[in-house]
């Protein structure tokens, strides 16, 4: 069995259609950041949803995720 760490997870960016990465937890970050940078804003809860999503409270995750205007799910 993988590691939570070792897996891939799919980002898909909710507010610019088709817009989807599949990165690992460490990747969330940097991927949303970018995608938050354009709009020209940031967010702490980047940084939450990698951790909720490294650790497997997906609760957490879809919650912070929603404010994000992203969702997020283990990749295929």
């Amino acid at each position: 069995m993988k590691s939570q760490r070792a897996r891939t997870y799919q980002v898909t960016d909710r507010l610019h259609a088709g817009r989807i990465v599949r990165v690992s937890a460490d990747g969330i970050v940097a991927a949303v950041s970018a995608w938050l940078a354009e709009l020209d804003t940031s967010s702490p809860l980047v940084d939450d949803l990698a951790r909720t999503v490294r650790t497997g409270d997906w609760t957490a995750a879809h919650a912070i995720a929603e404010y994000l205007s992203i969702e997020v799910t283990v990749a295929a």
